[in-house]
């Protein structure tokens, strides 16, 4: 374990021996934190937060502190940090509230760029980027693999599913659907990411059936409840990709970017 001779951790800190914390960190004592995690210098890792193995964390950064919720009393939640996480310079990622599940949370190997904000109960799962500004409010669910463009703001309870991108400076207001790509202010819907589904190995026939699916939903102007149901009626519903574009707008509480 490197420990700087500048840096101050609380003895009840629990740490791995293959952990390096840099100059002038802060460390409080209900933090736990993997094997092979780096905070690089001035970074503050406080309250009941556990970080995985393989994280990076930038200077500047402010990890597990308390959250901007006003009806916070001081209670004992927690933020959970997966594996291989990049946590840039003055990042923010706070716990959560009682008034959720008293948990923020944060899957694997995500890239949270410069200046990022993570509020209290977000939970967020694996291999999402968000750049530069992007802020998530409290309680916002983001799926996997999904892009949030520079100076991104999600407005808190919204759910931005997997695979999706939203274009800089989106303001989302509404949820946004599996494979979308969405923009604006407030945010509208101006395709799927198809391009991001051909990278990740995506078959044809699944982004023809998607083509489908989305001109249903999107262009042909029917209300949401038909357009669904006839996706439910075609044979392109036997598609999974489809079927999970489905389940993402039908479990929407928020209803859709449209």
């Amino acid at each position: 374990m490197l420990i700087h001779p500048t840096a101050i951790v609380d003895p009840k800190a629990e740490l791995d021996s293959d952990v390096e914390i840099g100059p002038f960190c802060i460390v409080g004592p209900d933090v736990q934190i993997g094997a092979g995690t780096v905070l690089k210098s001035h970074v503050v890792v406080n309250g009941h937060t556990t970080i995985g193995q393989q994280n990076e964390i930038f200077q500047f950064t402010s990890v597990g502190e308390v959250n901007q919720d006003k009806k916070y009393k001081g209670e004992p939640t927690r933020l959970i940090i997966g594996d291989r996480n990049v946590i840039r310079e003055n990042a923010t990622i706070h716990r959560g509230t009682i008034q959720d599940q008293g948990i923020t949370q944060i899957g694997d190997g995500n890239l949270f760029m410069a200046s990022t904000h993570v509020g209290h109960d977000c939970i967020v799962g694996d291999n999402n980027i968000l750049a530069n500004y992007a802020a998530l409010a409290g309680h916002v669910k983001v799926g996997d693999s999904v892009i949030l463009g520079g100076y991104t703001g999600v407005h808190q309870f919204c759910q931005v599913n997997s695979y999706s991108m939203c274009g800089m400076g989106s303001m989302v207001t509404k949820d946004v659907p599996r494979y979308m790509m969405v923009s604006g202010d407030p945010a509208k819907a101006h395709g799927m990411n198809f391009e991001g589904m051909r990278r990740r190995g995506m078959s044809a026939e699944a982004i023809r059936a998607l083509r489908s699916a989305y001109k249903m939903v999107y262009l042909k102007k029917m209300p949401l409840e038909q357009a669904l149901s006839h996706i439910e009626a075609n044979d392109i519903f036997n598609v999974p990709e489809v079927a999970d574009f489905v389940l993402s707008i039908r479990q929407s509480k928020r209803g859709i970017v449209r």
